[in-house]
């Protein structure tokens, strides 16, 4: 029997509105058994495929690995003229591969269910587009079957640590991301003093034991540290900058978070490895012009992207309590969806994303206004936040946990708040 689904406590829409970034921007592997379903479309049949790979390998020959494969112009090749997929337009949705059904949606298993997040990358649901989310309900449900089989999810699967080997339940997690939820969503203070406190109470937990604090213990133990944070955590005005440690440590991140190597909007990639290279080098230096990683990246440079950004308007406010709120209580932020973060690591590696935004959203601002500024920062930062593999790598860990360490991650937050 399939686990059930949980929707969120947040206020969430989204629709599909088919601008077709998804079809132009991602390579989307094929389980063996979904190219079967598709080679037995008998598409090859047709004139417009003739001559034309409908997949690619970028595995081997002996342990392939299939995606579907993209036109010249960088669209899905089963994308039609009129904007619109064409295996759903003929076989219905279910014909498509999983993963094209399924986004968006980030399905996190959660012990005994599901649980619902989204992929801000996509407009919609950065623009709150469309139906709230509990109306998606039912082909939730059978995407989460889907992944059930496809990715053999264990029905024991442990949740993840808080930090080292120190582990609660799957309840007691799912208490601690709605206490960090419910301080996001807290409403007359700026949502760099928000995150501010999340990392206050992240940092007085790390010094508890949980053996013995569970369930309604442990909600009566958040509930009295979340009552605390007001004295805990200075004004902006207090914290002083990042040191050039942290800086530098900070933009090899950005660049990461920016970089866009395939779709239509790839970057500099396109010129190979040594332009990725000399790339990399300016982040870390970080002076000068900031190199073009993405190819919506307008022409700027470092010291302009470092000036005050002023107060954000109450839709940019609102879409960023959206945005963590749904990372928070779906669970995104750590174990199997993000490299597999413990709870406290994968907190500060989510909360990272508001600097690294509000760093991007200062390019917009000039042509887009703040507004579209940090909506499209966010869809960028957010297309890379738990997918780019190097995000995930032993070295960048390493680099958050000197973040952490260094107190270099709450000095980020309030600059780039500014």
């Amino acid at each position: 029997m399939s686990m059930p689904v949980r929707t969120l406590p947040v206020l969430q829409n989204w629709d599909c509105q088919e601008c077709t970034e998804c079809c132009r921007q991602y390579l989307v592997a094929v389980t063996p058994e979904e190219k079967k379903r598709i080679d037995d479309q008998q598409w090859s049949t047709l004139p417009e495929f003739q001559g034309r790979d409908q997949f690619v390998n970028r595995g081997s020959r002996r342990r392939p690995k299939h995606f579907l494969a993209h036109r010249e112009d960088g669209a899905c090749v089963f994308l039609g003229a009129n904007n619109r997929c064409r295996i759903h337009e003929k076989f219905g949705s279910a014909a498509k591969p999983l993963a094209c059904r399924v986004y968006p949606f980030m399905l996190v298993p959660a012990g005994d269910h599901w649980r619902v997040g989204l992929r801000f990358a996509c407009p919609s649901a950065a623009e709150n587009r469309g139906r709230p989310l509990s109306d998606h309900l039912g082909e939730l449900r059978q995407y989460a079957t889907g992944l059930e089989t496809q990715e053999s999810i264990p029905a024991d699967m442990p949740p993840p640590a808080l930090q080292g080997k120190q582990a609660v339940t799957w309840n007691d997690v799912i208490l601690i991301a709605r206490a960090l939820s419910r301080v996001v969503g807290a409403s007359g203070e700026s949502m760099e003093r928000k995150l501010r406190k999340c990392l206050a109470l992240a940092h007085m937990c790390r010094q508890s034991k949980f053996d013995k604090i569970t369930g309604e213990r442990l909600e009566e133990f958040l509930e009295i540290l979340t009552n605390a944070l007001d004295t805990e955590v200075p004004p902006a005005a207090d914290v002083p900058p990042p040191t050039s440690i942290g800086r530098v440590l900070f933009r090899q991140m950005l660049a990461l978070y920016v970089r866009k190597d395939s779709g239509k909007h790839a970057g500099i990639a396109k010129k190979g490895r040594l332009a990725l290279l000399k790339a990399a080098l300016q982040f870390a230096r970080g002076s000068g012009t900031v190199p073009q990683v993405h190819s919506l990246l307008p022409d700027t440079t470092f010291e302009k992207l470092e000036e005050p950004i002023g107060g954000l308007p109450p839709e940019a406010d609102q879409l960023l309590v959206r945005y963590f709120q749904i990372k928070l209580e779906s669970l995104q932020f750590a174990g199997k969806t993000n490299f597999n973060f413990t709870v406290w690591d994968g907190l500060e590696s989510l909360v990272l994303v508001y600097p690294a935004v509000m760093w991007l959203a200062r390019a917009f601002v000039p042509s887009r206004g703040k507004p579209e500024a940090v909506r499209l920062a966010l869809r960028i930062v957010d297309d890379s936040f738990g997918f780019h593999p190097l995000l995930g790598t032993s070295r960048q860990k390493l680099a958050l946990n000197i973040l952490s360490f260094r107190n270099e991650i709450t000095r980020l937050i309030a600059w780039y708040g500014r």
